[in-house]
């Protein structure tokens, strides 16, 4: 079966849905206000052999403004209303931290949630984690996998990007090469344009779009918002882990053949169960 074609409607209330609700209001008003003033002036007629192209463009660009000014803004208050629609029901069904979200519910998350959410997927993946917790200002990386004595990088700094291009890929690329990894993966809830694919394709990098990204977060839950980055938690004098490099902190075992001991536990437990000894 042949796909159906996206007519330029469909893509606009798509892609307008995706952003927040008062942003597609903004750019309604503002297409009516420029659409309209441009459809409201007066043609002159040019008797000039030498100005019947400009004429013509006037002309052309008068009759695209007198149906513009109302196809376009109804095209970004229809996708306003998806979004807000949108955001009303996740609010509803997805109370914060209980559960994974849904693709949409993304960009209600800020960058560092996001890069935590991840962190956790990939952890259940069976990964160690460490997050550099600087939004990709480590020079084109979130993320530093170790699985098997293997390294992967990790971009996912553009999570709220509609279509990704080939230049974070390349950077992902040669920040791999930079710090010897084997690897690496680009993630983003959006999609990725076809010369990013044909990049990635023979360079070891996997890049996750939104379908993907929806597997990988499944039954993930979401970090709270007022999480802190680990790497800055106040434990002087503390070791990082050796699995996650995040700090650690001191417990006391509760059971077992050291029980009432005192160790170093990783401060992302459970989702990391690095120990020290003291």
């Amino acid at each position: 079966m042949a796909r159906r074609k996206h007519s330029f409607f469909d893509d606009g209330i798509a892609l307008t849905s995706k952003l927040p609700w008062w942003v597609g209001v903004v750019f309604a008003l503002a297409t009516y206000v420029w659409l309209h003033s441009v459809a409201t002036q007066e043609v002159t007629a040019v008797a000039q052999q030498g100005k019947m192209g400009e004429f013509s463009g006037q002309t052309l660009l008068n009759t695209f403004a007198t149906f513009g000014q109302y196809v376009l803004p109804a095209i970004f208050l229809l996708g306003a209303t998806m979004s807000a629609y949108g955001r009303f029901r996740r609010g509803a069904s997805h109370p914060q931290g209980a559960a994974s979200p849904g693709l949409g519910a993304l960009s209600d998350l800020s960058w560092r949630q996001f890069e935590l959410l991840v962190g956790k997927a990939f952890r259940r993946r069976g990964y160690s984690v460490a997050e550099t917790g600087s939004g990709g200002a480590e020079g084109g990386f979130d993320l530093v996998l170790k699985k098997e004595g293997k390294t992967y990088l990790v971009q996912c700094k553009q999570w709220r990007a509609i279509k990704l291009g080939v230049n974070t890929v390349r950077e992902l690329h040669g920040v791999m090469a930079a710090h010897g990894a084997t690897g690496g993966f680009v993630v983003t809830s959006g999609v990725f344009t076809e010369e990013a694919q044909a990049f990635a394709a023979g360079q070891n990098i996997t890049l996750m779009d939104g379908k993907a990204l929806h597997v990988l977060i499944s039954g993930v839950s979401v970090p709270g918002r007022g999480m802190r980055n680990p790497l800055s938690m106040l434990t002087t004098g503390a070791p990082f882990c050796p699995v996650c490099q995040s700090r650690m902190v001191m417990r006391k075992a509760t059971r077992g053949t050291h029980v009432g001991k005192q160790y170093w536990g990783c401060s992302r437990y459970p989702d990391c169960r690095g120990k020290r000894r003291l």
